[in-house]
């Protein structure tokens, strides 16, 4: 049982890029517990925790309904965004510039094997963080991500989950808006909930720009502790 993470920060990359990255690290772990299965061969899988930032992109989980995008093709390009339908669950999103984006690539074996606790520590893990800025995070009733002022007419999220597992491996992640720009939020019904608002953590502390580094040193604390896992820290260029 491997809980060794290996933290990679790519930095500014395009989401298909960091895609195809992920399915690589994704498929090089099903293979190892594929070996392990059929040789018995008892090698350690390994675990990855990517942190990126993406130019302009709208994303499209499988059960997502396209017509929660409100751009055509013509109106993306205007915008200098893209637009992918991808592999993980939930609905369309938007990932840009000033927003944290994680991808945990877990072999759950080495942690725990419940999907349902494994996205609600991925929420937990926000919310902590949310509360060292005095910000109250909480989760909404059948709605994947963190919120803030659930059950009033103020509801808004402020990060967005969506994950994909094989074999209690994982991919995809979380996104979290920490200095986001939330005009290109209106191009869609977020998650297709069309109810809520979107915000920003630095809307809420009425600043202009937080630190994102102090951010991420805070999510991992949390994540850390919550895993009960080991990070190990590599800047990547991928």
């Amino acid at each position: 049982m491997n809980k060794k993470i290996e933290l990679q920060e790519l930095g500014l990359k395009d989401f298909k890029d960091t895609w195809e990255y992920q399915e690589v690290l994704f498929k090089g772990i099903l293979d190892t517990k594929i070996k392990n299965r059929r040789e018995d061969a008892n090698l350690d899988t390994s675990n990855y925790f990517l942190f990126v930032e993406h130019p302009h992109v709208y994303t499209l989980g499988k059960s997502g309904d396209i017509s929660n995008l409100l751009l055509d093709e013509e109106q993306l390009k205007q915008k200098g965004a893209t637009f992918y339908k991808i592999n993980r669950g939930g609905d369309i999103t938007y990932h840009g510039p000033g927003q944290i984006v994680g991808y945990p690539i877990l072999d759950l074996d080495n942690f725990f094997t419940d999907i349902h606790k494994y996205l609600r520590f991925l929420e937990e893990m926000v919310i902590l963080t949310l509360a060292e800025y005095g910000v109250t995070g909480v989760r909404s009733d059948g709605e994947t991500g963190v919120w803030l002022d659930v059950g009033t007419p103020f509801a808004r999220k402020i990060c967005a989950l969506g994950v994909r597992a094989s074999r209690w491996v994982t991919m995809h992640g979380f996104a979290f808006n920490v200095n986001a720009d939330l005009g290109y939020f209106d191009n869609i019904i977020p998650c297709g909930i069309n109810d809520k608002a979107v915000t920003s953590l630095n809307v809420e502390l009425g600043v202009e720009k937080v630190n994102v580094e102090e951010v991420k040193e805070k999510l991992l604390k949390h994540f850390i502790k919550l895993f009960e896992a080991e990070m190990i820290y590599q800047k990547t260029e991928v």
